[in-house]
């Protein structure tokens, strides 16, 4: 749970809801104006069930990027609560029920916040995500000590992605798709043994996967220090980082 204070009222409530094998469905709740969303509810029951449960209804649906486990519950969330879906413009025909075409520089209001769009492509070639002032919502395209697979986009493209985002500043607080954390950080401890801020990570992400405790979310300041990814010169260094991580074990 993350809390966003505001003259002592909380002005946005973030809850993960672990789904599938290991995605995270995103709640976000603005209790003072009565507003819940939903980020990429690609299991549409359990993100009924997670708002269900603390007494929320969800109004707005929010999308990064195509793939079913970020798309395959909008039409159980929709037909329950009649929301509204935001998402990508570009990959309107890769899925159904999307209402609100976004593209880069867009903005959408969440709750009495309001949002803007970014193009982050290279995990696909339409994937967006959603920049708060203090936050954002990145999909695929950036994870902690990781990035996404590049199923349709370009080494340079991925990395024009992550160098964008990590122009953000260091406190914002970034919420990942998925808890891939701990395989990541051993590509990393293996790709460069010496770092020390890849083993101060690597170390305490271990402790909080032992506990059963999730590694998200995580921030800029973490990403750009401890990301191998995130830290790549250029898109030549950053394909050669993508390709070995594919083929790891």
């Amino acid at each position: 749970m993350d809390l966003d204070a505001e003259h002592g009222r909380v002005v946005m409530e973030v809850v993960a809801l672990p789904a599938l094998s290991d995605n995270y469905i995103w709640l976000l709740h603005d209790e003072e104006h009565g507003h819940t969303a939903v980020v990429d509810p690609g299991d549409g029951e359990v993100a009924l069930a997670g708002a269900r449960e603390r007494g929320w209804s969800i109004d707005q649906v929010l999308i990064t990027h195509w793939h079913p486990d970020h798309t395959a519950g909008i039409p159980a969330v929709v037909a329950a609560t009649g929301a509204g879906v935001w998402g990508p413009e570009a990959e309107r025909d890769r899925f159904a029920g999307l209402d609100h075409g976004l593209g880069d520089g867009d903005r959408v209001m969440i709750g009495a916040r309001e949002a803007e769009v970014w193009a982050v492509p290279g995990h696909t070639l339409g994937h967006i995500a959603f920049i708060l002032p203090d936050r954002a919502f990145v999909g695929d395209t950036l994870f902690a000590g990781g990035c996404g697979r590049l199923f349709e986009g370009t080494p340079e493209q991925m990395h024009a992605s992550l160098q964008r985002l990590s122009t953000l500043p260091d406190e914002t607080i970034i919420y990942p798709a998925h808890e891939y954390t701990l395989s990541n950080y051993r590509f990393l401890a293996a790709e460069a043994p010496s770092d020390e801020a890849v083993n101060r990570r690597f170390a305490e992400v271990e402790r909080l996967r032992g506990e059963g405790r999730p590694t998200l979310p995580t921030t800029i300041g973490e990403e750009k220090a401890s990301n191998l990814f995130v830290r790549a010169r250029d898109a030549e260094e950053f394909a050669r980082l993508r390709s070995a991580k594919d083929s790891f074990r």
